[in-house]
């Protein structure tokens, strides 16, 4: 068969990202054939309601044809267009006007990359550039969270705040420094908003002062909502706190949107609902829905003008051969047309049905904590109510989970944690909603029944 000879090319060949290489090419790939809506299907004929959108980017969901015919044509005019030599197509100007226009504040100047490691690269660049032409060369400091996510290249792996990013990569740097999330289910202070803000704003105070005051801090970068960290949802005034302290400090600010830009929390951009407006922001994912990659810098007049005032005449060295590719930006413009013609609307229906349905589900023995924002949530699953206490990592939460949502007809993200993250397409139907609920309710039924973990329950 077909399906079979491509998953021997795929062991032979095909390198998976984040993967076990032994653990995949015993278990081979799953082989994914189409897809419509808010519906995969794979090789075999089994159909799934992707609950996860691809990996947090297909926001608008599959096969919508205004988004290939708007690839098809530019392809055969202008397939190409580089932005060097002061050159530019159409597609990409009009892509940059119209993200600014919509981003918070004066977040008027856009770079565009090929996605979101890319893009935060691109900003610890721009910030070293800025301090050093401002003539402060000296802050080359840089501050994440524990159970942040900024990308898998090397310098934004090293900012990311995840085990599997570090592990024999000789990363984190030693200018790239974490302090704790605010992840309230599991925050030694508690779950009370004030009191998370104020230990994050004195674990921010004591980093600056451990790294010698803020006169070495470039910048401060965080999620809106900690993605691949979990789901883990700030208290409300969380961000604006921690920009105002860092804006005093005059530390710049990184408001990284990869995974919540786009309607995945609500808005067109999660800082809306913060209510701040960040020195740079980062964007990819449902920029393009995921149909071709794309990711951009949103930069503010002030960084903007002090960096190509410190440039003058000469050119800043940063580029990449693909930077405002025409073919996604046209891309890029036909999906912001369906959002704004509908689909953000239908998102915020969809997503306060999501969290209605999932916290249904909040009395199974097996649910710690249900959370989320929009069409972004977390279940996480515990032994022990009371205590917190974790899935054993002997019911091996990540791929029995998945392996039974999936047999159940639905793609999940199931963390090693034993959470299960959710951010399905904002095309989504009530019907697709409740597939999504009910199925989750089956998976942990069956994951309740399993031996291992009724062993661990009290």
């Amino acid at each position: 068969m077909l399906s079979n000879s491509l998953i021997e090319l795929d062991r032979a060949h095909l390198v998976h990202p984040v993967a076990s290489y032994r653990g995949h090419e015993a278990s081979g790939a799953r082989v994914l054939a189409s897809a419509k809506g808010a519906v995969l299907t794979d090789a075999s004929g089994h159909q799934l309601v992707d609950g996860f959108a691809g990996l947090w980017c297909v926001n608008a969901g599959y096969g919508h044809e205004s988004i290939v015919e708007a690839a098809a044509k530019q392809m055969r005019e202008l397939p190409y267009a580089t932005g060097y030599f002061s050159l530019a197509s159409e597609p990409a100007i009009r892509l940059a006007a119209a993200l600014a226009e919509r981003a918070p504040g004066d977040l008027n100047h856009v770079y565009f990359t090929l996605g979101g490691s890319d893009a935060v690269d691109s900003t610890v660049r721009f910030i070293h550039y800025y301090w050093h032409v401002k003539g402060q060369p000296q802050r080359d400091q840089f501050i994440t969270l524990q159970q942040g996510y900024h990308g898998s290249s090397t310098v934004g792996a090293g900012l990311t705040a995840l085990p599997a990013f570090h592990a024999n990569f000789g990363v984190p740097l030693n200018w790239q420094h974490k302090i704790p999330s605010h992840y309230a289910y599991r925050n030694p202070v508690g779950s009370d908003p004030a009191a998370i803000i104020a230990a994050s704003l004195a674990a921010l105070e004591i980093k600056i002062a451990e790294i010698g005051g803020p006169e070495r801090v470039a910048a401060f970068y965080a999620e809106p909502i900690q993605g691949s960290g979990g789901v883990l949802v700030p208290p409300e005034g969380w961000m604006k706190a921690m920009r105002e302290r860092c804006r005093h400090h005059g530390i710049l600010f990184v408001a990284d949107e990869v995974i919540t830009g786009f309607g995945r929390t609500g808005p067109l951009f999660a800082c809306t609902d913060d209510d701040i407006v960040p020195d740079f922001m980062t964007v990819a994912k449902g920029l393009t829905s995921g149909y071709v990659p794309m990711g951009a810098v949103l930069m503010s007049d002030h960084v903007y003008g002090v960096i190509a005032d410190g440039a003058g005449a000469a050119a800043v060295g940063h580029g990449y051969t693909y930077s405002a590719h025409p073919v996604s930006a046209a891309v890029g413009l036909a999906v912001l047309d369906l959002y704004e013609n509908g689909l953000l609307e239908n998102g915020r229906r969809a997503g306060a049905r999501l969290m209605a349905g999932l916290r249904a589900l909040q009395d199974h023995p097996l649910v710690g904590e249900v959370r989320g924002r929009g069409l972004l949530a977390a279940i996480e699953l515990v032994v022990d109510k009371e205590k917190k206490t974790p899935l054993p990592a002997i019911a091996e939460p990540s791929r029995r989970i998945f392996d039974r949502a999936w047999a159940n007809g639905l793609v999940i993200r199931a963390f090693p944690t034993g959470v299960l993250g959710y951010a399905p397409p904002l095309c989504c139907s009530d019907a697709d909603i409740d597939a999504i609920i009910e199925r989750t309710a089956r998976t942990l039924d069956q994951t309740l029944a399993d031996p291992d973990v009724r062993q661990a329950m009290p």
